[in-house]
């Protein structure tokens, strides 16, 4: 058969007479699926993951998904480099090395290119790092790229990598319908290396944020997948012995709220039932779920408890001005409210640097988080990536750095932005700062624990886990760090008065303790 596109390197460790033969010979193929090293952001939990004995937050979803659409007689190992120290002779084993990454993982994905050169293998890379854009971070020597998503563009691939000629470059036409995705192969991943599992419903966004690339890689009609789709996929986690917390990495939960209403959640909820509740649901969604109660009670009945909204700014010039359209002309602190008082912790984004923030943004954002008690506050600098909106409008006013780390919370950034970069920098420090100080954080705490009403089956936690964590915790932020007397003030608090959300509050003093030694280095 003949294949069209670029001659690839003939395979390793075969006889060169042998190549094609054994090219086309099923169950004849070596892959490892590579996820690069997260850095210490505030989003990796790397301080607190050692408090439950977890060395990952979520595995490598794209990866796991990808395995999936290869050929089951093929040879499949993954190593999360989060978890899993790669070896030589992992890169040796492999005929071909698939790498897929995030742009903060770009420190990473270059040791890993750079010894899949060394040791001769091949790397098909895809992922948000590899899209057109992002060609200054120099990753222009990587053998093979796939530029969108894989559904669609794997049967070729495939095809390519079986006869040895796989292309320098494969796009797809289209954004595909997600009902062809398959559940992951979870039979790659060890459950104890791991705080929380995934799980995707949907892709896209109905908004178009001028800073979020989201519509950009995924598109604004949400594409969903079917009732048995996500079922089979939470069996798939059941039967693979796990028990606990599943995210939900939509882009926009609630982005086709009919669907969830009428089909997804019942079934979730009768599945979960069935099963008595093995796990506990997050996911992230637009603030005009607020608006909604009817399907905020069918989310606490399934199982959710969290929910991560994008808040992004307090001032309405600064929403008007990216576009932000569920957040214009509301009242933000009450949506917020709404949210926690029917049984879902709100965790927030928030971001600086917009041309319409005045002189007050930093205070006003100290402000408004606290009043919020939005414990985990996730504050970052306005930043441009390639392909959106503000990105082209930035460029057009020469207002765009070279570089980004794809950290918006590292204090860097890749814009000029009006208000100066050394004002942006040093208000950015003074807002993190303040919100993850002793006293602001567990004042915040406070102010949640006394709005929050939890409404789901929030069985009590004592696993020998948990009980070590309380330990650690009580012994690290309890007794050793500074601003203890905080901790053991909303610790006594929090048991006389609210004692049901004593574990929550062992979860947020971690936390804390986590984003006090990020920010320190900030």
């Amino acid at each position: 058969m003949k294949c069209t596109g670029l001659a690839g390197k003939p395979r390793r460790h075969r006889p060169t007479a042998l190549n094609l033969l054994s090219a086309q010979m099923e169950g004849d193929m070596n892959i490892l699926l590579v996820y690069p090293q997260i850095p210490e952001t505030f989003w990796s939990f790397k301080h607190a993951l050692r408090f439950v004995s977890r060395t990952a937050t979520f595995p490598p979803l794209g990866l796991l998904t990808v395995a999936s659409l290869l050929p089951e007689e093929w040879e499949k190992r993954l190593v999360d480099t989060n978890t899993t120290r790669l070896t030589d002779g992992d890169v040796i084993w492999a005929d071909y090395v698939f790498v897929s990454a995030m742009a903060v993982q770009q420190e990473s994905v270059r040791e890993i290119v750079d010894r899949c050169k060394r040791l001769g293998t091949e790397v098909i890379a895809g992922g948000p790092l590899f899209r057109p854009g992002y060609e200054e971070l120099g990753f222009g020597d990587i053998d093979h790229l796939v530029y969108g998503e894989a559904e669609t563009m794997m049967p070729q691939l495939i095809e390519d990598m079986r006869h040895s000629c796989v292309r320098r470059i494969y796009s797809a036409p289209e954004l595909p319908d997600i009902a062809s995705s398959p559940v992951p192969k979870w039979s790659l991943v060890d459950n104890r290396r791991y705080h929380m599992m995934n799980l995707q419903y949907s892709r896209g966004c109905p908004y178009n944020c001028e800073f979020c690339d989201i519509v950009v890689m995924n598109g604004h009609v949400p594409r969903t997948k079917s009732s048995d789709q996500v079922l089979a996929e939470l069996d798939a986690l059941y039967h693979h012995g796990w028990r606990g917390g599943v995210f939900f990495t939509d882009d926009n939960f609630i982005g086709n709220k009919g669907k969830l209403k009428h089909e997804i959640l019942p079934a979730i909820i009768e599945w979960s039932s069935a099963r008595k509740h093995p796990f506990t649901f997050t996911t992230e969604a637009s603030i005009n779920l607020a608006d909604d109660e009817q399907l905020m009670r069918l989310m606490v009945t399934a199982g959710f408890d969290t929910v991560f909204v994008g808040i992004e700014s307090p001032n309405e010039d600064s929403l008007v001005e990216c576009n932000k359209m569920p957040n214009k002309g509301r009242d933000l602190l009450a949506s917020v409210k709404c949210i926690q008082r029917h049984g879902l912790q709100v965790q927030g984004g928030f971001i600086v640097g917009f041309d319409g923030d005045p002189p007050s943004i930093f205070r006003n954002q100290i402000s408004f988080i606290q009043n919020s008690g939005i414990v985990t506050a996730m504050v970052g600098m306005l930043m441009a990536p390639p392909g959106t909106a503000l990105y082209k409008r930035l460029q057009e006013e020469n207002r765009l750095m070279p570089g980004g780390t794809g950290n918006n919370t590292d204090g860097s950034t890749n814009i000029i932005p009006k208000m100066g970069l050394e004002t942006l920098v040093c208000g950015y420090r003074q807002v993190v700062s303040t919100i993850y100080s002793p006293q602001h954080y567990y004042d915040r705490i406070h102010t949640f624990l006394r709005e929050y009403q939890p409404r789901g089956r929030q069985k009590g936690n004592f696993s020998p886990r948990y009980i070590r964590a309380l330990l650690r915790c009580m012994w690290t932020v309890g007794l050793k760090e500074r601003g203890r007397r905080h901790y053991w003030k909303l610790f006594g608090w929090t048991l006389l008065r609210r004692p049901r959300c004593f574990p929550l509050f062992t979860t947020f003093a971690v936390q804390g303790y986590h984003c006090r030694r990020v920010s320190n280095t900030t």
